[in-house]
């Protein structure tokens, strides 16, 4: 169940409250014992992505640069030919 926090100690204690949603918890702040906000840690990939892991797995037709022909072009523009 989630903990309930008025917002001076939100303010007051706000590095201890991230670390608390950081580690799963989830938080509520409230205004006048009214809730406004609740705090949830983010999802986090199932893996670690790494920038190039996938080199060498995909490769590019000689003509991948080539302008499009233009009955594809207009189509992708909305154009009628």
């Amino acid at each position: 169940m989630a903990k309930q926090f008025n917002v001076s100690e939100a303010k007051t204690h706000f590095s201890k409250l991230l670390k608390r949603v950081a580690d799963g918890e989830e938080v509520i702040i409230a205004r006048a014992g009214t809730p406004v906000v609740r705090l949830i840690p983010l999802e986090r990939p199932a893996f670690a992505r790494k920038p190039g892991s996938a080199a060498g797995m995909i490769q590019m037709g000689p003509d991948f640069d080539d302008p499009l022909p233009e009955e594809i072009l207009a189509a992708f523009e909305g154009r009628s030919e």
